[in-house]
């Protein structure tokens, strides 16, 4: 019997799995080359368009977060920029599978090497365009995995994602790939356990295996004791999220009768579609980057997505950050290429630095304000001044606006996730609320990037320097009479609710699938 194997890498979804492994790199196509270079560019045109059919006929059953993947995918084998490289190939005599391997590995490459996490979380993306091309050209069919199976291997393409049955349980196990990647943001939102990052595993693993995407690790060859203590953890886990379900429709108050108000972070209007807003005390947090997709959208396509939001939020306030490019969600036309893009000219650096730009989404969510309970911050703060132009900027345009009779001045906030703000907060003692970005604040503070397994040990928000800020925040936000929220994913995680409790925060916003948990654990702390 094979000796039992421990990986670990980096939840991207949590839960637990438990069933055979399931390679996802085996198999490769053969293609019969045609008799002239006509021949091979019309099999190459027949099977794109073989492809984008297949991705059409997806879209029309997927749901919004979905559709917008596989619309990216559409897009780009529509692109000549992508597409060119493979028949300028052909015309030279190369056959059409490897023009087209050719061409797409190149740019895979380039993705793949990209200093900025986003391109490298979209190579997936690519890589599931070349193989989809491939295998109509040689019609070759992929394999279904069985029922329960672990998706093993280098990484997943997001189709392939969107075809499995995840019906009857199952989960990936990926040696590389990326917590911020397309297939990480479904499997958290449909509940499928994955793991990534878990380095150089072997290539070619067989038998069952023990996927604790709770922790970020996977066991192959389990020992019958592992078995039963990986048992034990996955039915204690099970439990707590079934009865973390009574809570969600009820207050959030700790075990001392503390109320801490639970709101909801979202990327895209469309979420609120599916959340009863009886459930949550708000939005915390509203992500504007979705908007800034292929290029700045114009005042009417923001001022439309904010109204939705805030119209379904009724009285309950609806936290909107003005757009966060750069760093990880490079804007085409916007941002700019840095050498170190987290470091750079981002969040409000970057908006202040393109006025506008800037101005076009304030004229929107001043023309918002009016539909509900609207509050504004601002991302990336790392000086006074900053929230100060951009605060100016605001009063600019809302006296622009005044003549239209629209005078409502929305309370301008400010995210906490640069340590000088959270080292001085009293520098903002001007500020509507401070808003606490666990993610970026822990990122900096421990010099850790998130997405990286090698130093995941080091981001944890329940490092005491960590904790140590968030709690001075907090209580310099008690002194001073201004609100402070947290809407990083540390608010969401059941492990760190309560050491962020006893830091003295009493608002939390959370993903929506994370609600329920989030609520139980609130009514097991002892604050």
């Amino acid at each position: 019997m094979p000796e039992p194997l421990r990986l670990q890498g980096i939840s991207a979804s949590a839960g637990y799995a438990e069933g055979p492994l399931f390679n996802l790199d085996n198999g490769t196509a053969h293609y019969t080359g045609k008799a002239s270079a006509a021949d091979e560019k019309a099999a190459l045109e027949a099977a794109i368009a073989s492809a984008t059919d297949r991705l059409a006929t997806l879209i029309e059953t997927a749901d919004d977060e979905a559709a917008g993947i596989l619309e990216f995918q559409l897009a780009m084998l529509g692109d000549e920029a992508l597409t060119g490289p493979a028949f300028a190939a052909i015309a030279s005599g190369m056959p059409a599978d490897m023009a087209w391997r050719q061409a797409l590995d190149a740019e895979i490459s380039g993705y793949e090497t990209s200093d900025q996490d986003y391109f490298r979380a979209r190579a997936a993306d690519i890589s599931d365009i070349r193989d989809r091309v491939l295998r109509a050209l040689t019609e070759e069919q992929e394999s279904a995995p069985p029922a329960g199976a672990i998706l093993y291997g280098e990484d997943i393409a997001p189709t392939r994602f969107l075809e499995t049955d995840w019906s009857t349980g199952g989960g990936i196990a990926l040696r590389a790939g990326s917590a911020a990647s397309h297939v990480a943001m479904l499997a958290r939102s449909r509940g499928v356990p994955m793991v990534v990052g878990l380095g150089a595993s072997p290539a070619n693993p067989v038998g069952l295996a023990l996927l604790d995407a709770e922790h970020g690790g996977i066991v192959l060859s389990p020992t019958t004791t592992e078995i039963e203590a990986f048992h034990r953890s996955s039915s204690s886990f099970v439990a707590h999220r079934d009865k973390a379900g009574v809570y969600l429709a009820k207050p959030a108050v700790t075990r001392a009768g503390t109320t801490v108000r639970v709101q909801v972070n979202i990327a895209d209007p469309s979420e609120v579609d599916g959340i009863d807003i009886s459930t949550c005390d708000g939005v915390g947090l509203m992500r504007t980057e979705f908007l800034f997709g292929k290029a700045p959208p114009d005042e009417e396509t923001q001022y439309q997505a904010y109204r939705k939001v805030l119209e379904w939020a009724g009285d309950k306030p609806v936290t909107i950050r003005t757009v966060d490019a750069g760093g990880d969600k490079p804007v085409p036309g916007f941002t700019v290429e840095e050498s170190n893009p987290f470091l750079g000219l981002r969040g409000i650096r970057l908006s202040l630095a393109r006025p506008e730009v800037f101005r076009v989404q304030i004229r929107a969510l001043l023309r918002a304000a009016v539909h509900g309970n609207l509050k504004v911050m601002f991302p990336m703060i790392a000086v006074a001044e900053e929230y100060q132009r951009a605060a100016a900027l605001f009063v600019e345009e809302q006296a622009g606006l005044a003549a239209r009779g629209i005078a409502q001045m929305p309370p301008l906030g400010i995210m906490v996730e640069v340590p000088s703000v959270a080292i001085a907060p009293e520098a903002f003692a001007d500020v509507a609320f401070f808003s606490i970005g666990s993610n970026d604040l822990t990122q900096y503070v421990m010099a850790a990037a998130r997405d990286n397994a090698a130093v995941a040990h080091l981001n944890s928000v329940r490092h005491p320097a960590v904790l140590r800020l968030v709690g001075s925040v907090a209580a310099f936000g008690l002194r001073a009479k201004i609100p402070v929220s947290l809407c990083g994913d540390a608010g969401g995680d059941p492990a760190s609710i309560p050491a962020l409790l006893e830091a003295g925060l009493r608002d939390l916003s959370v993903a929506p699938a994370q609600l329920a948990m989030a609520k139980a654990a609130i009514s097991d702390a002892s604050v």
